[in-house]
């Protein structure tokens, strides 16, 4: 690899934003173009390199995705009408639209580029908050997601010589297709913290989902109890993931952080605010410095309070990837909340926080309850993977 520059990568085309379910769709594009304006609202973007990657190629495609599903979503494009359902296309949560096909691999392709730029050391960091589709399976669409990006830029790491790739997916759903991907690969550390299954789409994501037999250990759990809040969140995520990381070393670090875990989604029953969000991503951050050389590729997700939250929560990340994290009481730039109304009528939000700033939680060093359903959680996953990886659960 070559040696790293010091800037950050943000992944952008306008494109992406025809990545367009059609209107009443809960993946409202505008979530996108006014993350970017944020962005540029606080200036980031002239703290990042700004680079538009090309679509992904069917090759690159065919790393992840069956070629008779690639087709399907090629037809689809052409003649969204006759979508064929049972690739999971022209349903009432993937509705097939003109173009898809081209968007979806454009979307892929920035986190392949972000991948590549990371892995050749053209970037320290890259992140693609379009990015993040993390429900496509290897024959299907699923979840508002056609192909799945975060897979595809995990399988282009290895393609490229990775050896080792840890996959930390905050979103409030179960990443099930970037576990689907790697169930038999050692090579890729995967896990998600996620509302329990029991609770929300897409029902998987149990502890005892462990990887295959010549994987095991390789796929880690956390399914939270519906309700958990900041000091929850957080104490779960620093229960888990740094002590796998630490023992995995991963040579890149790929996050996904879906903003739908926020007390104000419409799609899911998490309690958790943009400060405590902010801090898994300085978590993140940390993590990959600490373990990864600092590679850190991260991604956007789900999120969809597309004004009062998800531009506030990517624009942090992309800030704390370009080494100029927005303090959490920034004032946000009136131009910007004057775009807000103007496109959607609504009124944006004054401040860059929640009012949370620093969330305060208890270490899992401090000891347990297991009488408490947080608690549980965090034990059921240390229980089911720690053994399996020789660490102490």
């Amino acid at each position: 690899m070559a040696g790293m520059s010091g800037r950050a990568q943000l992944m952008w085309d306008e494109a992406v934003t025809g990545y367009d379910f059609g209107p009443g769709h809960p993946m409202d594009p505008v979530r996108l173009a006014l993350t970017r304006r944020l962005v540029d609202a606080f200036g980031l973007d002239r703290e990042v390199d700004v680079v538009a990657a090309k679509a992904a190629g069917e090759s690159t495609l065919r790393l992840v995705h069956r070629e008779d599903y690639i087709g399907a979503v090629k037809a689809a494009s052409v003649d969204p009408g006759a979508a064929d359902q049972s690739y999971g296309l022209g349903t009432l949560d993937d509705p097939a639209f003109a173009g898809m096909h081209e968007v979806s691999s454009l979307i892929a392709g920035q986190s392949v580029g972000a991948a590549e730029a990371v892995w050749r050391g053209e970037a320290l960091h890259a992140v693609n908050f379009a990015g993040g589709l993390h429900h496509a399976m290897p024959g299907g669409a699923s979840g508002f997601c056609i192909y799945n990006d975060a897979s595809l830029a995990i399988a282009r790491l290895l393609e490229l010589g990775a050896e080792r790739v840890a996959y930390v997916d905050v979103d409030v759903h179960h990443g099930d297709g970037v576990q689907a991907a790697f169930w038999e690969d050692p090579r890729v550390l995967t896990i998600s913290l996620h509302e329990h299954p029991r609770t929300l789409f897409p029902q998987t994501g149990w502890p005892e989902e462990t990887g295959a037999d010549s994987a095991e250990g390789s796929a880690v759990n956390v399914a939270l109890p519906a309700g958990t809040g900041d000091a929850g969140w957080l104490r779960a995520f620093h229960a888990v993931v740094p002590e796998l990381i630490a023992d995995f070393r991963p040579q890149v670090l790929v996050t996904q952080h879906g903003a739908d875990t926020h007390f104000e989604d419409p799609l899911a029953h998490l309690a958790v605010s943009l400060d405590a969000q902010r801090a898994v991503q300085v978590a993140c951050h940390d993590l990959a410095h600490a373990y990864a050389d600092g590679r850190w590729v991260a991604l956007g997700g789900g999120g969809y309070a597309v004004v009062d939250v998800v531009p506030r929560s990517w624009t942090h990340l992309v800030g704390i990837a370009a080494g100029r994290a927005v303090e959490p009481e920034a004032v946000i730039p009136e131009g910007w909340r004057q775009e807000v109304f103007a496109r959607t009528r609504q009124l944006a939000p004054a401040r860059m926080t929640d009012g949370r700033w620093p969330v305060a939680w208890m270490g899992w060093e401090e000891g347990y309850d297991p009488a408490d359903r947080l608690d549980q959680a965090v034990l059921a996953a240390r229980r089911a993977v720690f053994p399996l990886r020789g660490l102490l659960a």
